[in-house]
């Protein structure tokens, strides 16, 4: 049986290197270091790095503002995963590399629709004035 991984289970290592690799990356999009017309074009933001258990693999989560062109800047970025993992590596100083996969940042959305499934009527009158 797999064992779940939360966030409260996770070790402080496993945080504290996924947020370097959360500021690495971060940095590298603001200064647009990586010569990409779609990256210099839209403003992309790392929103969570998880590692995993081995340090070996990097699962970055991104949302480009105000959610437009999604699909084309995890592309973008899908395209420039060699020079992101190079760079990554250089600053990180571990003993192996993590191998860097951009997934699309779907927190933003599932917030937005608990907002508007709150503010239904129907959902008020059932939680009252309280």
């Amino acid at each position: 049986m797999a064992k779940q991984t939360t966030p409260e289970t996770r070790s402080v290592r496993l945080l504290k290197v996924g947020e370097q690799v959360r500021h690495i990356l971060s940095e590298l999009l603001m200064r647009q270091v990586v010569h990409d017309e779609v990256l210099s074009a839209h403003t992309v933001s790392v929103t969570e790095v998880r590692m995993s258990p081995d340090l070996q693999h990097a699962s970055v989560f991104v949302k480009a503002l105000l959610g437009e062109d999604e699909e084309i800047v995890l592309k973008a970025l899908r395209t420039n995963t060699a020079f992101f993992q190079r760079e990554v590596a250089q600053r990180l100083r571990l003993k192996f590399a993590p191998k860097v996969k951009f997934l699309p940042d779907e927190s933003f959305d599932t917030a937005s629709r608990i907002e508007s499934i709150l503010a239904d009527p129907k959902v008020k009158r059932d939680l009252g004035d309280a």
